[in-house]
């Protein structure tokens, strides 16, 4: 299944102007890093979200949030959010703007 360019259409902007922005196709989808650091990514109809582990367990006790596996490994600090968690415009600006807030905390790639 190829991913979601509408969702990636609606991630693009939230983005681009930031310090660092690139945009990549990766794990069949797309990414797109801040100062070389993975932010937030699409695959298939999800949107992956960088958040770090600190906010981890919080964020999968929200509804329409997942533990991000496509391996068969989770990643703690990331998760899934699926398109019922992102429809609202709003939704998607704020699991953007979480997940810019922790990859902009990191070191430069």
């Amino acid at each position: 299944m190829p991913f979601d360019e509408v969702l990636a259409a609606r991630v693009r902007p939230l983005l681009v102007r930031r310090k660092g922005f690139a945009q990549k196709k990766m794990f069949g989808g797309v990414g797109y890093l801040l100062s070389g650091n993975m932010c937030v990514g699409v695959w298939k109809e999800f949107l992956i979200a960088r958040i770090g582990v600190e906010m981890y367990e919080g964020a999968l006790a929200e509804p329409h949030v997942r533990v991000f596996d496509i391996t068969g490994r989770a990643m703690k600090g990331w998760v899934m959010v699926e398109p019922a968690g992102v429809a609202d415009g709003e939704a998607l600006k704020s699991w953007v703007r979480r997940a810019a807030n922790f990859t902009t905390s990191l070191p430069a790639k």
